[in-house]
């Protein structure tokens, strides 16, 4: 669909939260996907961070740490916290979200 990017390592197309006014990413899976159906269909929250290994640390990691992009533009994984799931991304120096630049009146956050 127009707009979407494949994400090999969790086998799904993503939009850009940045072309989103509440800065929302959406998601759709292929058939073949290994991620669990419950995770699919349940919303979850980004970091943007420096450390991606720092933050998952100790954590209850339910997607290990992948490179999303191609070529990837950083590394990201998932955590569950408090009953929701958490991702962290750790974006790469001079990189960013599958370096997609906002359309015309679209802004990207600092």
């Amino acid at each position: 669909m127009p707009g979407e990017s494949w994400v090999d390592g969790s086998r799904c197309w993503v939009t850009n939260p940045a072309h989103h006014p509440q800065q929302i990413e959406f998601l759709r899976y292929a058939d073949h996907t290994t991620i669990d159906s419950a995770f699919r269909q349940a919303p979850h929250i980004c970091y943007v961070v420096d450390d991606v290994d720092a933050e998952i640390s100790g954590k209850e990691v339910v997607i290990p740490v992948f490179e999303p992009g191609e070529p990837p533009f950083g590394r990201a994984a998932f955590t569950m916290e408090d009953g929701i799931a958490i991702e962290y991304l750790q974006l790469y120096p001079g990189r960013a979200w599958f370096d997609d630049e906002p359309t015309k009146g679209e802004t990207r956050n600092g």
